[in-house]
């Protein structure tokens, strides 16, 4: 079958086309792909700076969504079943064999492109957003980063918890997407973004703050929160780990607090299904993931070559031929 194979940690340009064995389906669903997802981890990868570090050769894809081929009888999966699964490894490929406590069934709603979407970003951003920030109806909220694959879920999964949403995007050209996807207001992150939203706050501040950049950013992320806001760190898309000093924390009484979902995942076995059966209910609330960049699987360096660059609006996914 054919699959990209990471041939040397050198980035996107270390990928090329194979041909490789079918994958060892024992005790495994074995699922045609349809769809894969293209996120920041299956960039990281490609250089060795993700938390998985396996060495070449190898297929890096972390969400797929296709149909099942064959599955374990106990697993209550059947042939033709169409499903999504994180994978961490393996999705750039026409086939994986994926464990079936990792393996989800899609929504009729959805097609396969927005199916490989409605995985990493989105169910990182459910528990994010509902568990470790417990968003209320009718609060605000701040997307850092509005316009990448975190921020636009952030964002259409705040506004499905009936929140404010205020993007801060560092992009230009983008209003007209961020607010097709639901954004109240957007402000772009540059010199006196945080004034501008205690503007529109009416000087009050925000309830909750996602910031998946770090760097020069947070000093100002925290500024803006409300008495008993919530910052919640997503990651540090911007390169630096920032630092807080815990008094502002003390005396503005506030919060800052993690959201690593992969981790979270691994401690809480049933933590994947809860968050899915939320994500289920949003979907049948009218939620569709805005799959905004198509790539064929060949294709598959320009596609993190492109995301590597901010070119990519929203989600990409990698589609068979």
């Amino acid at each position: 079958m054919r699959a990209m194979v990471v041939t040397e940690l050198s980035g996107p340009q270390g990928l090329d086309l194979e041909e490789i064995p079918e994958p060892d389906a024992s005790g495994k669903v074995l699922i045609d792909v349809k769809a894969s997802g293209v996120c920041f981890p299956d960039l990281l990868i490609t250089y060795g700076k993700y938390q998985i570090r396996p060495e070449p050769p190898f297929v890096p894809g972390a969400e797929i969504s296709g149909v099942v081929i064959t599955a374990p009888e106990e697993s209550g999966f059947t042939a033709g079943d169409r499903v999504l699964a994180a994978t961490y490894l393996g999705g750039y490929a026409e086939r994986i064999a994926v464990d079936p406590s990792q393996v989800l069934r899609i929504p009729d709603a959805l097609d396969f492109d927005e199916a490989a979407s409605l995985i990493i970003n989105y169910q990182t951003m459910e528990f994010a957003l509902a568990r470790r920030a417990k968003i209320v109806a009718g609060e605000t909220v701040i997307v850092l980063g509005a316009a990448g694959g975190v921020g636009t879920a952030t964002i259409q999964l705040a506004k499905a918890h009936g929140a404010r949403v205020i993007a801060v995007v560092r992009r230009a050209g983008v209003e007209e997407f961020l607010r097709e996807l639901g954004a109240d207001d957007v402000v772009a992150l540059a010199p006196g973004w945080g004034e501008r939203v205690r503007e529109l706050t009416g000087g009050e501040g925000a309830q909750i703050v996602v910031d998946p950049v770090g760097g020069d950013a947070f000093d100002e992320a925290v500024r803006v929160l409300a008495p008993e806001g919530r910052l919640v760190v997503i990651g540090f898309a911007g390169g630096g780990i920032p630092e807080v000093k815990v008094n502002r924390v003390l005396f503005r009484n506030i919060s800052i607090v993690g959201a690593a979902w992969g981790e979270f995942t691994r401690t809480d076995r049933e933590a994947v299904a809860q968050v899915h059966a939320s994500l289920v209910r949003h979907v049948e609330n009218g939620l569709r993931p805005l799959v905004k960049a198509r790539y064929l699987l060949e294709d598959a360096a320009l596609a993190l070559t492109d995301l590597e660059a901010g070119k990519v609006l929203g989600k990409a996914i990698l589609v068979q031929e």
